[in-house]
């Protein structure tokens, strides 16, 4: 099983996070379930290449 760390906060009704390797991409939930499942949707999207304009990086060696 593949396992991602995520940050998660409750703002007022709604409960907001992200997938840590992929801060950019906020999303909420009215509950800590429905988010848990949004980010595993905005995950799937990413990996799968769905999500147009995805910000990659890679490690640059300097001389």
């Amino acid at each position: 099983m593949n396992k991602k760390t995520i940050t998660y906060w409750q703002d007022g009704d709604f409960w907001l996070g992200y997938i840590n390797d992929y801060p950019e991409y906020v999303t909420q939930g009215l509950t800590l379930d429905e988010l848990i499942e949004n980010l595993k949707d905005i995950y799937h999207d990413l990996t799968n290449e769905l999500i147009p304009g995805k910000r990659k990086s890679l490690e640059l060696e300097l001389i």
